[in-house]
Formats: C-alpha cells, structure tokens, sequence
C-alpha cells in the first residue's frame, strides 16, 4: 500500500484537482463524463503503459525525469488537443484559428471534420501499431515466446531479413487495394509516412546503440535518449488519436475530451515509470508479449475501420486487458514452477 501511495498520491490529486475544475466550470454532467473518459483511458491504456515502460528503463533518469514532465504536457495538450486540431486543419483546410475555434465553440462541425480526417488517422495509426508489434515478434534475436506462433515467427525472422518490414508494406498494398480511389491516396500516404517514420528512427537508435557499446554507457543519454523519447510520444499517439474520435460517441466537448484524456494519460505516465522502478519486465516474463499482442490487435482494429468495420469501444479495452492479463497469469505460473524445481 505504502508503494502504490509512493507513486500514485500525485496523479491522484492533479486527477481529483481536474475532474472538480470541470465540475466547477461545466457543472455534474461534464465531470461524470470527465470521470468516466479518464477511467476508460487508464483501462484501454494499459498495455500502452507496458511497452512505455520497455523504452523507458533503457533511459537515464534525467530522461526519465523529462517522460514524467514534458512528456506529460505533450501527452496531453499535443496529442489530445492540438494534434486533432492541426489534422482537421489540413484535412479541411482551415487556418488554425478557424479550427480552433470550432473544436471550441462548434464541436459537431469539428467532430465532422475530425470524422472526415479518421481515414488517414487510422491508416497512420495502425500501420505504426503494426511496426511496433511486429519489431517485437519478428526479431532472430528473441530467446523467449508465450504463445505457440511466436517461435514460427522467430523463426521466421532468421530466415528473411526485415521481414516485419517487409510484412508492413504487404499491409500497405493490400489495404490500399481494397479502398475506394476517393481515400486511396490519403491512406496510402498515411501508411508509407508511418513506415518511414518508425524507419527512419530505428535506424538512427541503431547507430546510437552501437556508439552506447563503444562507450560502455549503461543508459541511453544525449541524441540517443531524445530519438527514445521521440519514439514515446509517436507511441502515444498512435494510441490515443483513435482515442480521441472515440471519445466524441460521449461527448462533443473537446475540453472535457482533452480533461478526462489527459487525466488518463497522466495516470498511464506513473503506471510506466512503477513498472521501470519495480522492474516489473523481469518478475512478469510474458508481459511484454500480452502488451505488444494486445498492439496488434489494436492496429488490426483500426485496419479494420478504414472498410467501415468499427468493433465497440469496449471490445478494444477489454481484448487489451485479456492479452495483458493472461501474460500476467503466464508470467505467475511460470514463475512459480521455476521456484518449485529448484
């Protein structure tokens, strides 16, 4: 009890301190949907918390420190807030105090442009979901599976170099033929900027490693750090702009969006950095896999609605926390048979 207080007493009242701004300003109904938004964030997020908490113990702790702080206000006031605002302003073509000003007094219209920009969202979204998940799965260098098709896919990976890569751009050509010409070209686009995206910073990370071993540096510091934190808060987005637009089937106010959101990705921040300080990669061996299968199930989700199959927004949480928590159980269970045998 004592550790959960040591970590969670902060979030807990900068979470209580905006639920009862909202309450104040917009009166009971805009806190309960406030309330119930940041609860359904922490839910959906945990897996997000997880694969959050795999890049961040490789961090020093000032980078630590700059997750917990600036990454917060990114989270919350980039992500959240004027990222929706800035694609909707392409999208549309409106300046940004036009956008601006609708997401603020005109939340139907906004959330007619934002639906208008989810084909693109999606795209980008679950092809960087994709990446993420199939780096992890599809490595020659992995030494332990949970589920049987793990070990296929390993050894898949021994076999053809890059193959996640090369996997990723079949999802491209296959998706993109199965669109109608009016998105084709936007969601293609999408695609290919989330490929070269994530591309382009595991090379650099790559070259950063190798200097990290010359060095004998036990954490990751300097250019190396920042491409980490950089890769985060893409992580994040890829997460929560679905999120977002899913956020309006409660409500059309962006900022009681942005408040419960934000409230959420707060609390999902403290969860990566308990999971960093308790090691918690270690004790639970299969976490990882449950987070990063959970990923790609998500990216598979959001795959789907580019063809106008849309899953509830429960079913998206709650597949999350089953794959993350029979990764758990496995992780017991393993754990517990290991103690017995020796």
């Amino acid at each position: 009890m004592k550790t959960l207080l040591k970590y969670y007493w902060l979030v807990s009242i900068i979470t209580i301190a905006i639920w009862l701004l909202v309450g104040w300003r917009l009166g009971t109904e805009a806190l309960t949907l406030c309330v119930i938004l940041t609860l359904l964030e922490i839910t959906f997020s945990a897996d997000n918390a997880v694969v959050n908490s795999r890049v961040l113990v490789t961090l020093s702790p000032f980078w630590q420190k700059m997750f917990m702080t600036v990454g917060i206000i990114l989270a919350v006031f980039v992500v959240r807030f004027i990222l929706p605002i800035v694609i909707v302003m392409v999208g549309a073509e409106l300046s940004f105090d036009k956008t601006f000003d609708l997401a603020l007094n005109h939340p139907e219209a906004y959330k007619l442009e934002l639906d208008k920009a989810a084909p693109v969202i999606n795209a980008f979204g679950a092809m960087f979901l994709f990446l993420v998940a199939l780096d992890f799965f599809i490595d020659p260098k992995k030494k332990i599976s949970w589920l049987v098709v793990e070990k296929y896919l390993v050894s898949f990976a021994k076999k053809i170099p890059h193959a996640g890569l090369l996997i990723g751009f079949g999802i491209l050509v296959v998706t993109v033929f199965t669109l109608s010409s009016e998105v084709r070209l936007q969601v293609s686009a999408a695609m290919f900027a989330a490929i070269l995206l994530y591309s382009g910073l595991k090379f650099i990370n790559h070259l950063m490693e190798k200097h990290e071993k010359n060095s004998k540096l036990t954490h990751k510091v300097g250019m190396a750090a920042f491409l980490a934190f950089v890769y985060l808060q893409i992580l994040d987005a890829s997460f929560s702009l679905d999120g977002v637009i899913g956020a309006f089937a409660l409500t059309d106010n962006i900022i009681i969006i942005m408040a419960g959101l934000g409230a959420g990705a707060i609390w999902v921040r403290e969860m990566t950095l308990h999971m960093v300080h308790t090691n918690a990669l270690v004790r639970y061996r299969y976490l990882e896999h449950g987070a990063h299968w959970a990923i790609f199930v998500l990216g598979l989700i959001m795959l789907l609605k580019l063809v106008h199959i849309e899953p509830p927004e429960v079913f998206v949480g709650v597949v999350g926390l089953v794959f993350v928590a029979a990764s758990l159980y496995s992780s017991y269970k393993s754990h517990r048979q290991e103690v017995l045998t020796h």
